[in-house]
């Protein structure tokens, strides 16, 4: 069996008390203001991981999901989402009347979205980029504010 490493992402902050209480339960590792998780489970797959850190925790923290926190062979997360059971009835219905299985119509939901947030954000900053253009008289001195703001760039390799 291997080590699968996960993410617990929070609903809320944990306070000291609860994050000292969790970690007494299974190593855990905190961000900065205690809204993620990172452990490591013990697990032939990483869905199994998954699965097998819900029973173990759910109902002690704040979970709003869980996933791995590499990407599998395929490039893939995984997500655990315990979902209220009027909402899973929602969307196993959603699912029939697709002629879908439940998982397989929410991958496509999700990858559907992304794909729209990822167009909406590209023509975002396309029309932010004309924008700046049809306001500036010297478009290399835009272009070097833009260079000068992607090497300040929280994040960014130093020059």
């Amino acid at each position: 069996m291997r080590h699968h490493a996960l993410e617990i992402t929070l609903t809320r902050p944990l306070t000291p008390a609860e994050l000292h209480q969790a970690t007494r339960t299974m190593p855990l590792a905190a961000n900065h203001d205690a809204t993620h998780l990172l452990t490591l489970v013990h697990a032939k797959t990483p869905d199994k991981a998954l699965n097998r850190l819900r029973h173990q925790i759910d109902g002690r923290l704040p979970i709003d999901v869980i996933t791995t926190h590499y990407p599998d062979p395929d490039g893939k997360i995984l997500l655990n989402i315990a979902l209220p059971p009027a909402t899973h009835a929602a969307l196993q219905a959603t699912a029939d009347e697709a002629g879908q299985p439940l998982p397989v119509f929410l991958q496509l939901a999700v990858h559907r979205a992304l794909a729209r947030h990822s167009r909406e954000e590209a023509n975002r900053l396309d029309q932010a980029v004309q924008h700046l253009l049809a306001h500036t008289t010297a478009p290399p001195h835009l272009l070097a504010a833009i260079g000068r703001a992607l090497t300040h760039a929280p994040g960014a390799a130093p020059c």
